[in-house]
């Protein structure tokens, strides 16, 4: 089981199952245990005198930001698993981004393992432009048979490992949160290599969902679309791996997704078969309709069918918050209007889309209205908002 961790779990009482099966090195696979903590998950592995494995045979190919191999040896090994779809993942690269340029030249090497959650992005294209769109420097592996993944025992996006000079693992964290004790443990290593660098102070958290002791709400949880994961709120169900017309509901449930229209369910996404009308959007074609609670909102688009050169045209996805176009203090960085105040997203490209980002923390309900047939929709993620001391 794979899943994405939104909350550290200094805020959160989450427990985790944490299978050693590859990590060890051997082929039997090892009695499953869950860990109530990053904690006691370390203490387990370093119970078992777990060294920094060797990476299994990558080509050149598999590579971003360095040859088709990396040394290691001497160095401080922060290994990051991530997907360039996952909000958490994407949440937690600026503070990897900066550790980069801060420690690189005192002896921290970050490899990125991509681990991708869905097909299409395990196609090397997709994954260069996400890398360059977020601005990562650091070394990057494709990691699309979980090669990696395995041998580590991985289970979440995000997980970071870090390991000393020796290659013995040192700290371990899930999911978002605890950025600045993270840095404190590079610190510390580094200081533990060489006791007379001079390191900076640790990074002011970003926002306010990192800072320790941060109180946050309990959002809508990720919601899939595809029938492997997905469950549809429409009366009847979902129609799998075939063209089917669902009609608007009575009623919108909580925390539920609703199609209406001509629609094709897939294992890991739903097309859409019609296109919106443009005069009407939110009265006419097929729409998506997500009730949620939540600050705010990302929907993973892949246009289909999807060219190797990622010169999509772009079409139209129209946002509706509770009946009416977003106001603009709620729009995302991807959202904008068009002349009669309509407003939407321009979708070019297989990736996560920022659909809404309210001001405040709320149930609302949310209305799609592809204009294409490219349209397929993957997973909505949430993300909260916390109080602070």
């Amino acid at each position: 089981m794979k899943s994405r961790l939104s909350l550290s779990l200094a805020t959160a009482a989450l427990f985790f199952s944490f299978p050693m099966r590859g990590f060890v090195g051997t082929d039997t696979a090892a009695e499953r245990e869950d860990y109530p903590s990053p904690q006691e998950a370390l203490n387990d592995l370093k119970s078992k005198n777990i060294k920094m494995p060797t990476l299994p045979g990558m080509g050149a190919a598999d590579w971003f930001n360095t040859g088709d191999t990396l040394n290691l040896k001497g160095k401080i090994v922060l290994v990051d698993f991530w997907d360039y779809t996952c909000v958490n993942c994407i949440r937690t690269l600026p503070y990897l981004e900066e550790w980069h340029r801060r420690y690189k030249d005192d002896g921290l090497v970050i490899l990125g393992v991509h681990s991708p959650e869905f097909a299409f992005a395990k196609k090397r294209g997709n994954v260069a432009e996400a890398i360059k769109r977020f601005g990562i420097m650091y070394p990057v592996v494709m990691d699309n048979d979980f090669k990696i993944w395995d041998l580590f025992g991985n289970q979440y996006w995000p997980a970071k490992y870090i390991f000393d000079t020796k290659g013995t693992l040192r700290f371990v964290h899930f999911g978002e949160g605890d950025y600045g004790s993270f840095e404190a443990v590079i610190q510390k290593l580094l200081k533990e290599a060489d006791s007379g660098l001079k390191l900076p102070s640790i990074m002011q958290p970003i926002r306010a969902t990192d800072v320790p002791g941060a109180v946050c709400f309990l959002t809508t949880p990720e919601t899939y679309l595809g029938y492997e994961r997905g469950s549809i709120g429409n009366k009847g169900g979902s129609h799998n791996d075939e063209i089917a017309s669902y009609s608007q509901p009575d009623e919108i449930g909580k925390d539920k997704f609703y199609l209406v229209g001509r629609w094709d369910i897939e294992r890991q996404y739903a097309r859409c078969l019609g296109s919106g009308d443009l005069k009407d959007p939110l009265h006419g074609g097929d729409k998506l309709i997500m009730n949620y609670v939540a600050a705010e909102v990302n929907l993973v688009v892949k246009p289909m069918p999807l060219t190797d050169s990622l010169s999509q045209v772009p079409f139209r996805v129209y946002v509706y918050q509770d009946g009416k176009p977003v106001r603009k203090e709620d729009w995302s960085i991807d959202l904008q209007s068009d002349s009669a105040g309509k407003t939407y997203i321009s979708v070019d490209a297989a990736r996560m889309y920022y659909l809404v980002k309210n001001r405040e923390y709320g149930r609302h309900i949310l209305t799609l209205v592809p204009t294409s047939d490219e349209f397929a929709a993957y997973a909505f993620t949430f993300v909260t908002a916390c109080e602070t001391n």
